[in-house]
């Protein structure tokens, strides 16, 4: 392989831009950060977007607004970072367009931000490896619901007469947001509990005025380079897959970062597809609600927990906060690797992908796109482009769906089985039916056999004591770290019973059903 190519970023750090020249297409973020740049209070843990000692704050325009997101650092590539605002927990205190908001009555807390102040009055850090994650995951959560302008702006948007100040952080809110950060030490209470103190300090406040001016200082990549191209439009990004068919897509690189931290690929080319204008919408149309390929994950999941709120679960459990703000829907499913979590559950609201290339477009279900282990019908020229999720009809009130993550550790882990299951009654009787597993064969599946079993049955306990047994006989999973086969298949079948009982009612057998003040 010959050696790749190198290009030169720009950034906004510390209310300036910052231009680095001859950076390799897959050197990482955390890379640059740690040896370019000298920033060695971003720690490397795990290597893998796992454990979010890593974790750095990005600022991205959205339209008019600014956009702060929390991300891993050790698995994204610089370059993506190329046009956006860059904050680690060096710049906190350094970066001259966070400043105090003048309050009079209070005193402000001297040189802190109060991501920081918070951790250290609340007792947050022990050993101290883990704390610069969660302080720039703290800072994350400060500026989307503390102090940003759209923040206050949403937090004010019922009420005309409340002053301008955001809601204070929830301790659900606290908890769901961190997800994504582990601490080995003290546990996570004085933590939660500086997450919601930060609100109590003297607001910190970012110039936006001053940022969006250095932010458009920066121009954008030409549209055509041997290295890491970021097309802004998708007939760039089809021109440039056809140009180079060997390039790497990337999109949030929770999974290619990997094959670079761990596996220590390189890719001579790289395309990006998360500037893509087109591909970064969410419609909902009159049919069908359509996801582009470099929606974020928790932007997709979003989408999808305001049609069917019974996901509101599953979608934060599919990873941590981090990685939800920088993997993307459209990722995970060209990725196809049998234990992601996102294609069971499109398997069975029956989505259709939109493939595109330069010499047009074609769909698919998605349950087809899988050839093999990742191995998929994407010809060399083609992107996954769109991800089309069907509208339940109007009035389908008795209409079931559930999806299921089994893992070892609850959140922030990967599925050893993931099974999703929609079903549709009338009558007392399964008039359709649509299940989608993973973690139980080379790709994700469509589990057909269990569905006919179910199609036209009564929504009765014997029925669905059956197709338990035909669920259990129809894949053959393997052995592996995280599961033997025996227990995915008797897993298999439970949660088949588990949907039962939900249906019928009952509530006492879901983890989200308890609560530490109820057990109290």
């Amino acid at each position: 392989m010959s050696k790749p190519s190198s290009q030169t970023i720009e950034f906004v750090r510390r209310g300036a831009v910052v231009t680095l020249s001859n950076v390799p297409p897959t050197r990482t973020l955390l890379e640059v950060l740690r040896e370019d740049l000298g920033c060695t209070g971003t720690k490397e843990g795990c290597g893998e977007g796992d454990c979010g000692a890593c974790t750095v704050v990005i600022g991205q325009m959205q339209g008019d607004t600014l956009s702060f997101k929390a991300i891993n650092s050790c698995i994204r590539l610089a370059h993506s970072v190329h046009g956006l605002a860059l904050w680690t927990v060096e710049d906190l205190t350094a970066d001259p367009l966070l400043q105090p908001v003048a309050q009079a009555s209070v005193t402000a807390p001297p040189g802190l931000h109060p991501a920081q102040q918070a951790m250290l009055e609340c007792h947050g850090s022990q050993c101290g490896f883990c704390t610069p994650g969660f302080v720039m995951s703290l800072f994350g959560m400060y500026q989307n619901h503390v102090a940003s302008a759209a923040a206050i702006e949403t937090a004010n948007a019922t009420d005309a007469t409340t002053p301008a100040r955001a809601k204070p952080i929830s301790r659900a809110l606290a908890q769901a947001e961190l997800s994504g950060n582990l601490c080995r030490c003290t546990g996570y209470r004085p933590i939660l509990d500086a997450a919601q103190q930060m609100a109590n300090y003297p607001k910190v406040a970012l110039d936006e005025l001053r940022l969006k001016a250095r932010l458009a200082q920066i121009q954008p990549r030409p549209d055509a380079h041997p290295g890491y191209q970021l097309p802004a439009s998708l007939p760039e990004l089809l021109a440039a897959r056809a140009a180079q068919p060997g390039a790497q897509l990337v999109a949030g690189c929770t999974d290619v970062g990997l094959w670079v931290t761990k596996l220590h690929q390189n890719f001579d080319a790289v395309i990006d597809l998360t500037r893509v204008a087109e591909l970064r919408r969410i419609e909902r149309r009159a049919d069908a609600l359509l996801i582009g390929a470099a929606a974020n994950l928790n932007e997709a999941f979003a989408a999808l927990v305001a049609i069917w709120p019974q996901l509101a679960s599953f979608a934060a459990r599919f990873a941590g906060l981090p990685v939800r703000n920088s993997g993307t829907l459209g990722g995970n499913v060209a990725n196809g690797s049998p234990i992601g979590d996102s294609m069971p559950l499109l398997i069975a609201l029956k989505s259709v992908i939109l493939l595109a290339s330069v010499r047009g477009e074609r769909e698919m279900p998605l349950e087809d796109f899988y050839t093999g282990y990742r191995q998929n019908r994407l010809a060399a020229d083609e992107v996954l482009a769109f991800i089309k999720v069907p509208l339940p009809p109007a009035g389908a009130t008795q209409d079931l769906l559930r999806a299921y993550k089994i893992s070892k550790r609850y959140d922030d882990d990967i599925s050893a089985v993931c099974l999703a299951l929609n079903v549709g009654l009338a009558d007392g009787r399964v008039h359709s039916v649509s299940i989608g597993a993973g973690g139980v064969a080379a790709t994700p599946v469509r589990a057909r056999q269990t569905e006919a079993a179910l199609h036209g049955q009564p929504w009765s306990l014997a029925s669905v004591q059956a197709a338990m047994a035909t669920l259990r006989a129809e894949f053959a999973p393997i052995s592996d770290m995280r599961a033997s086969s025996a227990y995915r298949r008797e897993v298999l079948g439970n949660l088949l019973q588990r949907f039962w009982l939900e249906s019928q009612g009952a509530q006492q057998i879901k983890l989200e059903s308890f609560t530490l003040e109820a057990l109290a």
